[in-house]
Parts: C-alpha cells; sequence; structure tokens
C-alpha cells in the first residue's frame, strides 16, 4: 500500500511548490509593481488638493446637574446622564445635525472668501460652484450629462435666476450647494468631556480657514440663543410689566400730590378719606413697581447666568500643507493591489486560460 503524506506536509509541499511558481515568474510580478507605481502616481497626483481646519471648542455647561456627585462620577465612567440637567440645556448629541441642516448650511451662502494667492474674491457660493476642482476622470465621466443638460436647455425658456434664499424651496443650484459642502464640514462631540470638534475640507487653505471660522461663531450663536432664549423672553417680559408699573406708580403718585396741594387748607372726615385712598393707592402702586425692579433685576442675572462662555482649545488657522489626497498611501495601494493581481494571475489565472482554451479546441 502506498504510504499517505501527512495532511500538514502536502500542504507545505503545495505552498513550496506555489512559492516556486511565483518566484519564477517574479519579472513579471515586478512588471506589475512597476505598472502600479505608475498608475499609483497619475491618480495621487491627478486629486486635488485639499486642506484641512480644524477647531476644538469647549463650551461651558451653564445648567447645574441634578444629580450632583453622582452626574460627575457618571461622567468620569463614560456615562453620559444627559436627561439630568435643566430643561434649557441643549444636549450636545445634536451639534452635528445643527451643523448640517439645511438652514445652518444656507448660512453660508453669502460669506466673502477670499483664495490663499489673493487672486479671487468672491462669495462662498460663487467659488463653489465655479471653482471646485476634479479628477481628469471626472470630467469624462460627467461629460455625457453636461452635454445632454446643455442641450436640454436649449429648448427651454431662459428664466430669471431667483437670487432669495427660502429654506422651504430651495433652487436647483442651492440643492447642489447644501450637497457639496455637506460632507466637507464635520463636528464631533466628546460625550466625555464636552469637547467639540470641528473640521472644514476645502481646497484652498485660506477659505477653508475663513469657512471655519463662520461655522464655528455660528454654531456659539446657536447654542447661545437656544440656552437664553426663555431668560430673554422672561426678561421682555418683566421689562414690559416693570414699564407699566413705573407708569401706574407715577400717575397714583401725581394724583395724591395734586389732591393734597389742592385741598392742604381743608379739614374734613370726606378729605381724610379721599387723602387715605390715594396715599393707599400710591403706596401699593410703589409695592408693584419696586417688586417689578427686583424682578427685573433678577431677570437680568438669569440672562447672564445661563449665557455659555466658550473656551476654543484649538483655533482655526491657515494650513501649510495638504491633508488629501494621501499618495503616499494611494502608492502603496496600487502597488499592493497590482502585485496581488499578477500573482493571482500566476497561480489561478493562467490554469483557468489555459482550461478554457482546451474546451474551446475540443
Amino acid at each position: 500500500m502506498e504510504e499517505r503524506l501527512p495532511v500538514q506536509e502536502e500542504q507545505e509541499i503545495d505552498l513550496i511548490e506555489l512559492a516556486g511558481k511565483v518566484w519564477k515568474r517574479r519579472k513579471f510580478v515586478f512588471k506589475a509593481a512597476g505598472l502600479g507605481v505608475i498608475i499609483g502616481l497619475i491618480v495621487a497626483f491627478s486629486i486635488p488638493k485639499e486642506y484641512v481646519t480644524g477647531v476644538k471648542l469647549s463650551p461651558e455647561n451653564t445648567e447645574v446637574s441634578k444629580t450632583g456627585q453622582l452626574g460627575g462620577l457618571a461622567a468620569m465612567a463614560g456615562i453620559n446622564l444627559g436627561g439630568a440637567v435643566g430643561p434649557d440645556a441643549l444636549v450636545p448629541d445634536i451639534y452635528p445635525d445643527i451643523v448640517s441642516s439645511t438652514p445652518f448650511l444656507l448660512e453660508l451662502i453669502n460669506i466673502p472668501v477670499e483664495s490663499a494667492d489673493g487672486k479671487k474674491k468672491m462669495s462662498f457660493y460663487e467659488y463653489m460652484d465655479e471653482y471646485q476642482r476634479k479628477a481628469w476622470w471626472g470630467y469624462i465621466i460627467s461629460a455625457p450629462f453636461k452635454l445632454i443638460e446643455w442641450v436640454v436647455n436649449l429648448f427651454k425658456e431662459e428664466k430669471i435666476e431667483d437670487t432669495t434664499v427660502d429654506p422651504f424651496h430651495l433652487t436647483k443650484d442651492q440643492e447642489a450647494f447644501i450637497k457639496g459642502i455637506e460632507e466637507k464640514i464635520v463636528v464631533s462631540v466628546d460625550k466625555k468631556s464636552g469637547v467639540i470638534t470641528s473640521s472644514v475640507t476645502m481646497q484652498d487653505p485660506l477659505i477653508s480657514a475663513t469657512v471655519m471660522n463662520v461655522v464655528l461663531e455660528n454654531l456659539q450663536n446657536y447654542i447661545t440663543d437656544y440656552r437664553t432664549r426663555k431668560a430673554k423672553h422672561d426678561l421682555a417680559f418683566s421689562e414690559k410689566l416693570f414699564k407699566e408699573a413705573k407708569e401706574a406708580y407715577f400717575v397714583a403718585q401725581k394724583a395724591y400730590a395734586k389732591y393734597v396741594d389742592e385741598n392742604h387748607n381743608v379739614i374734613s372726615a370726606r378729605f381724610k378719606t379721599e387723602e387715605e385712598r390715594l396715599r393707599n393707592e400710591m403706596t401699593l402702586a410703589y409695592g408693584v413697581y419696586n417688586q417689578m425692579a427686583q424682578q427685573l433685576e433678577m431677570d437680568k442675572i438669569k440672562v447672564q447666568k445661563v449665557t455659555p462662555v466658550y473656551t476654543v482649545i484649538e483655533p482655526a488657522k491657515v494650513a501649510i500643507k495638504a491633508t488629501k489626497p494621501n499618495k503616499p498611501m494611494i502608492l502603496i495601494g496600487f502597488v499592493f493591489l497590482s502585485i496581488v493581481i499578477s500573482v493571482g494571475y500566476i497561480l489561478f489565472g493562467e490554469t483557468l486560460l489555459n482550461e478554457l482554451k482546451n474546451i474551446k479546441n475540443k
């Protein structure tokens, strides 16, 4: 009987045989790797450069946690007790949704931007519409669609472009603008520390930093407006009541003074009764006036108290080097892919092709 080799030895023999087969065709593999280098370089240098501007912001927590020390311990353990804060608190988890919302992004349309070389000064909308570069294959792919659109527009009546911005009814260009910048503005929140990290990716470093500053300012204003909205509403109501109470007090004071001046020589029970009534009305009006003055000051303090203070940990700055594309990684990826394809062809492709030829010849 024939002695069967152990399975492990058979596998080792197979691996050695496969490795030898690849080694014999190593020139083919090297040529494929060289081709991968060429393709990788073409792709890497065809993709437009992009610059990333990042910031880190820490907003002050203006609401006192109802859980006290338990909330602090939970934060140390990485547990977010978002529901434990007061009703006016804005949950940090929705900051990314705020920044990616249509009304927030539409506020960026008309901000003025300038290119790093100083040659282009325009609105951000014009920059995104006219000065976005693509890789050469992007123009080839989009050429048929552009041609079809051009032909269709020939048979359409020319319409006056609507420059107004209505979030409820966006134009085609405004919709394209939203989609173009939605993925270029990224916001994330660290649930443990509450630090907001935001980044803007653009093809111009100065424009990237400019847009980042506007996004940061608008986000701060949004958070501040949200947290102070109720307090400001209460303050406006207190100011209205204070003004009414002040006018009522002054009217009662004048009425009392006038009555006393006109009847200072009169001695009668009716005079005393009327004088006492007017004095009581003046005292009551003064009490309301004084109370509303105190309430007004308290509401002013409340507005100041709930207004968050922001600490910019990492400010926006103009990037010196492009972050994208990562040319070394692209080059390594194409070289690796070419080697894998060439080795796969040597081990399996040639055998498969030979079998197909034999079948065809038969």
